[in-house]
């Protein structure tokens, strides 16, 4: 038994890498940034959990902002803690560069958004899906989306399954419109965490995020605190 979880862990990672591969190595009309993600849960009891979250997006490294994302929530936990609905609240400040000059202009986004998780276990592997609708207000203009995130976590083993703090992690999430142009982004990501103590762990990953015509790549470093 222990040999046949080895071998699904195994089997799980090599066939994410595989499927990312083809996406690490488009370097048309990609650029390179850096995400600093804080993400945030504080339980208010066995249901009740507060989601917060900070996101700060560079194009490149630190100082020239892409993005600052503020997320907050209020979400009931259900089925055993395997499942969680949330009401949340987002506001989105992106500075966006005026055609191919180093002008910047300012475009605010209010957001409010429906979610619902669900996890589950296939041996010591982790797996996590999100469905989430978004009613975005961008500055006069409003717009609704639909997203799917799918994410698996695969803890490292030392030795008898003992289990590392250390763990790969990856996830895809596809961004659909309501409109015309219904295919909005697709995000890939791949990564290596710690878990530092109890509630609290770090990521450092690459993300792939393409659109129709183009890409962007992050280095992404992720806190989670669980409170």
């Amino acid at each position: 038994m222990k040999k046949t979880h080895s071998n699904i862990k195994l089997s799980l990672a090599a066939l994410t890498i595989a499927l990312m591969l083809p996406l690490f190595m488009q370097g048309q009309d990609s650029n390179f940034g850096n995400w600093l993600i804080y993400i945030g849960n504080k339980k208010l009891n066995q249901k009740w959990n507060i989601h917060n979250e900070v996101q700060y997006r560079n194009y490149d490294a630190i100082g020239d902002l892409e993005q600052l994302l503020l997320r907050t929530g209020l979400g009931y936990t259900f089925n055993e803690g395997k499942n969680n609905v949330l009401l949340g609240y987002g506001y989105i400040l992106s500075e966006n560069y005026m055609g191919n000059t180093d002008a910047k202009i300012s475009v605010n986004e209010h957001r409010i958004f429906q979610q619902f998780t669900s996890k589950q276990n296939i041996g010591s592997v982790k797996l996590n899906h999100r469905y989430r609708f978004e009613q975005r207000f961008v500055e006069d203009d409003f717009k609704m989306r639909f997203r799917y995130f799918l994410a698996l976590n695969i803890p490292f083993c030392v030795k008898d399954d003992q289990k590392s703090k250390f763990y790969f992690s990856a996830y895809n999430e596809i961004f659909l419109n309501t409109q015309s142009s219904i295919f909005d982004r697709n995000r890939v990501y791949g990564g290596l965490g710690y878990n530092v103590c109890k509630g609290v762990r770090l990521e450092l990953g690459y993300m792939n995020q393409f659109f129709e015509t183009t890409s962007r790549d992050q280095l992404n470093i992720i806190t989670f605190v669980t409170f």
